[in-house]
């Protein structure tokens, strides 16, 4: 039976896709819930799965192209797929040859089965994505084997993928005693003098992000305001209490959460900064769904953490951890990225010290973290050093005045620099 594979559901504000991967060709035997396809939109990469077990029979759409929501891009014929495909034998000779080859090497179905017990087994990949599960499982890899690029050697889908898609090299001769200068391959280099260049289309992701940021520049009155805090006391408290916070959540207290919940409580005594402009209307919203930029190889995203106020240390470490997976990993949903009442970005991550960041329309302001610089401050009539951030809040100046931007940071201020009294409700 014939199964049409269809462009998912595409939402309103995403007219279509662009098809950048196959990671199938026609012919390939393909499982159920396995990745046919990647589609690059506006905003994410979407997976398409293969709804049966079956052959791939036609693919009807080519990398690069423009497909639309529910068009067909390829046809399923629907089958269970033989555990091995190996070919008949037909002498004596050649069954006792193929028993012994049967012996000696797994069959594929073996094979993937060995690769899924070792992801859900192995010690060291235990933080794999199901999507990287099912790449590992469906190419028979051994992750253990794979190099991992993700945050602290984390093998990722994109990992597997291309250890599966590498040339398999040949079994090494056994080495003779010689010295290693004669068998060492040349290392290719560019010729002195140089001047290469390379040209390469953007992807949908950053061509969107280009128009955003010039309809932000081009559409809004922006600026920015700036203040430095003092985290000494939140310092000693991941000092004191990380460990703790850690075994007793499964996750690490970082400074982002402090962030968060700081935010949160100033978007509510400063309700403007978290308004939108429409039309000649001021929407005010009594709830904060924080955006938090994510930075990923095709570009940043920003994910949103729904109702921030009311969420724990804990939620949010978490959520801000699965999020920044997912986008290393292609997984966040178009809904991960849509509604954000205000953003925070942290360039601090990267080493920057002092930004203007752009405000993320239809949102009003945005809130820039930097570095930490151990800095010479004086307290009481003392010089002495203090772990210091520069904060910056860029918004958009026909709603928020300045004096709302600047008691806004105050506030964060306020308490990031007394952190009890954020944890109180004060």
């Amino acid at each position: 039976m014939s199964i049409e594979v269809k462009v998912p559901v595409l939402p309103e504000s995403v007219a279509d896709a662009t098809i950048a991967t196959w990671h199938h060709k026609a012919g390939d035997r393909i499982r159920r819930d396995e990745n046919l396809v990647d589609l690059e939109t506006d905003k994410v990469v979407l997976e398409v799965p293969s709804p049966v077990d079956g052959v791939l029979k036609e693919i009807r759409e080519d990398t690069g192209s423009t497909v639309l929501s529910q068009q067909v891009i390829a046809i399923i014929e629907e089958g269970d797929a033989p555990a091995a495909d190996a070919p008949e034998k037909k002498s004596g000779d050649a069954d006792k040859a193929g028993k012994s080859e049967s012996t000696a090497k797994p069959s594929n179905a073996r094979r993937e089965s060995a690769a899924a017990a070792s992801v859900d087994q192995g010690p060291d990949l235990s933080g794999l994505s199901p999507a990287a599960r099912r790449v590992a499982a469906s190419e028979g890899i051994d992750p253990a084997a794979v190099s991992g690029t993700g945050r602290d050697g984390q093998v990722t889908k994109e990992d597997l993928l291309r250890h599966a898609s590498a040339p398999k090299s040949k079994p090494a001769p056994a080495r003779e005693a010689a010295p290693a200068a004669k068998t060492a391959a040349p290392v290719p280099s560019r010729a002195p003098g140089s001047r290469t260049e390379t040209r390469v289309p953007m992807s949908r992701i950053r061509t969107r992000i280009a128009e955003r940021l010039m309809e932000s520049k081009n559409s809004i009155a922006m600026l920015t305001s700036f203040n430095e805090i003092n985290l000494r006391e939140v310092v000693a408290m991941r000092k004191t209490q990380g460990e703790a916070f850690e075994k007793a959540h499964g996750v690490k207290l970082g400074f982002m959460s402090f962030f968060v919940k700081a935010v949160a409580g100033a978007l509510e005594r400063q309700p403007v900064v978290n308004a939108a402009l429409e039309g000649t209307d001021i929407v005010y919203r009594d709830y904060a769904d924080i955006s938090i930029a994510v930075s990923t190889e095709k570009g940043l995203v920003t994910p949103v953490l729904r109702n921030a106020g009311s969420m724990s240390f804990a939620e949010i470490e978490r959520a801000i951890g699965d999020y920044a997976r997912a986008a290393r990993e292609g997984g966040l949903k178009l809904e991960d990225l849509q509604g954000g009442t205000f953003t925070i970005t942290n360039g601090g991550t990267f080493g920057s010290l002092f930004s203007t960041p752009i405000v993320n329309p239809p949102q009003s302001a945005i809130l820039g973290m930097h570095t930490i610089k151990e800095r010479a401050v004086v307290e009481n009539g003392v010089v002495i050093a203090a772990p210091m951030m520069y904060v910056a809040i860029s918004y958009d100046h026909r709603i928020i005045d300045g004096k709302d931007a600047v008691l806004f940071l105050v506030d964060i201020k306020n308490q990031l620099e007394n952190p009890h009294r954020m944890l109180l409700g004060m």
